[in-house]
């Protein structure tokens, strides 16, 4: 019987394991990437960048880190070697097409707008429909056309396509005289190209998340208060300097089967959702315990920079970031080499920033937005139909079954877009999941069935993530979330041995080996 042809999109993290469990479960796969190597977001950062989760927790299930890698939060260059490694030891390069953009991909197949059932049939390969990929080569300026059975689209979120924020006529960065760009510009230059672009320059960084707090410390370090860096920045975040409170490891208080009996699930039934009414103020105090040693362990309150949502409702949309030795933040913002400016709205001028709310200017150098990536518009602007663009894009978050499947986009699935505490963990669930389902192991509910999981799932996100809830992230809810997944493809999703293991251990990737 011939080999079904799965076409991935993507090498990074989530595309190598797409690969790999394709392989394993006799499907052939072409994965096409972009650039000229393997990582996707992690190819090129900025020099500083190391993980932010802790490596026992950011591991493949199957693939241990090297005992040569020591520190708890690796460099991206070891994360960098970890995952050619992986590459290698699987042998997934001679099925990677490198250089190779995807311009679009269409569907040859009956229309799904009046399917019951995903693809009409219920079944992963229907007798009609195949996936066209229109694939344009970089280096020798061609464009080939692929004709493929499935496709796994694993783009990842964040790289590619920048978000820079929409200002007034006149008030954008076209305004300032100076060189503006984003931070995906600032991590593409090597490291000694990136110190003299900023060196002896006051730098403003736009936005305070992982990326902005990451380059505004390697400005300081590199200039010094003779020229600070100026954070700009609409809202605190809570930012860890340790992954754990008081002496209390963070996953025995957030992933570990008890800690999401605290917390309503979506499907869940009548006794755990008691459980759940009856439990929340016990998470009410674990957030408030987490909350009051991150305050003590770092000056929030002296420099007002104490969030205004809970830790909980930001780790459930994973907007929480590491920031280690954070001494060396304070120390820099106190002898004036970092400056923080937390302001609703600002706009440009010829020479800088200007502060609406207290009419007051900043004169900078440069400019560099870390203010993200127009993650969903990556993901529609692949699809050549707009009927495929406007599901994608209809609802407030990516409206996906399992995280992984739209009920009316037929022989396609979605990995690596919706966030985790531990996204490689995660993608690698997702890919056992996937291509369980290509095999036939177990079978999609109605269209109708995935449609109303996935609205229990935003109205999840309503209630616990508050303004973040259009955000794609099972952040603190990753056990429910693989027990569905665990359960659908047959496995048990009690993964320990004994019922206090199982209630009061955390989980992680080598629990689903």
């Amino acid at each position: 019987m011939e080999k079904k042809q799965v076409a991935v999109v993507g090498a990074g993290i989530s595309g190598l394991l797409a690969c790999k469990y394709c392989l394993s479960k006799g499907f052939n796969p072409i994965v096409f990437e972009l650039e000229s190597d393997i990582g996707g977001v992690w190819n090129k950062t900025i020099k500083t960048t190391r993980l932010q989760t802790p490596k026992l927790v950011f591991q493949f299930s199957d693939f241990p880190w090297p005992l040569s890698v020591t520190d708890d939060f690796p460099t991206q260059q070891e994360l960098l070697d970890y995952i050619r490694s992986y590459a290698t030891n699987f042998d997934l390069i001679p099925h990677i097409k490198f250089n190779s953009r995807v311009k679009g991909i269409r569907y040859d197949g009956p229309s799904s707008e009046t399917w019951s059932l995903w693809n009409g049939t219920g079944e992963p390969f229907p007798p009609e429909g195949k996936w066209i990929v229109t694939v344009d080569d970089t280096q020798t300026a061609t464009t080939q056309v692929y004709t493929v059975d499935f496709v796994i689209l694993c783009l990842g979120r964040f790289k590619d396509v920048p978000n820079i924020p929409d200002f007034p006529a006149g008030k954008g960065p076209e305004a300032f005289q100076g060189p503006a760009i984003h931070s995906m510009d600032y991590a593409a230059m090597d490291n000694d190209t990136a110190e003299e672009f900023v060196k002896e320059k006051r730098v403003v960084v736009v936005g305070f998340g992982k990326t902005g707090l990451d380059i505004a410390r390697e400005c300081s370090s590199i200039n010094g208060p003779e020229h600070p860096c100026t954070i700009v920045y609409r809202r605190d975040h809570w930012k860890l300097p340790e992954w754990s409170a008081w002496g209390i490891p963070l996953p025995l208080l957030y992933l570990n089967r008890f800690s999401q009996l605290m917390v309503h699930k979506p499907g869940e039934g009548f006794l755990l959702s008691l459980v759940a009414t009856l439990l929340s103020p016990l998470g009410w105090g674990i957030s408030k315990l987490v909350e009051s040693y991150l305050k003590k362990k770092t000056p929030l309150a002296k420099f007002d920079m104490v969030p205004q949502q809970s830790f909980s409702k930001e780790a459930r949309s994973c907007v929480i970031c590491h920031m280690p030795n954070p001494e060396e933040f304070f120390d820099a913002v106190e002898k004036g080499s970092i400056k923080l400016k937390k302001t609703p709205s600002f706009s440009f001028y010829e020479k800088g920033i200007s502060i609406e709310e207290d009419n007051t200017r900043i004169e900078e150098d440069i400019i560099i937005f870390a203010t993200g990536f127009k993650g969903v518009e990556k993901l529609k602007d692949i699809f050549e139909s707009s009927t495929y663009r406007d599901l994608i894009t209809g609802s407030p978050r990516i409206p996906l079954y399992r995280e992984c499947i739209h009920p009316r986009i037929p022989q396609l699935a979605i990995i690596g877009f919706s966030e985790s505490f531990s996204n490689i963990h995660t993608s690698e669930m997702r890919s056992k999941w996937v291509v369980a389902l290509l095999e036939g192991a177990f079978k999609l509910p109605s269209v109708d069935e995935m449609q109303k999981d996935i609205g229990r799932w935003d109205e999840y996100m309503k209630q616990t993530a508050g303004e973040y809830h259009n955000r794609s992230s099972i952040g603190a809810l990753e056990i429910w979330y693989n027990d569905q997944l665990c359960k659908d493809m047959g496995m048990n999703p009690m993964r320990k041995n004994g019922l206090l293991a199982n209630l009061f251990e955390p989980f992680g990737p080598m629990d689903y080996a």
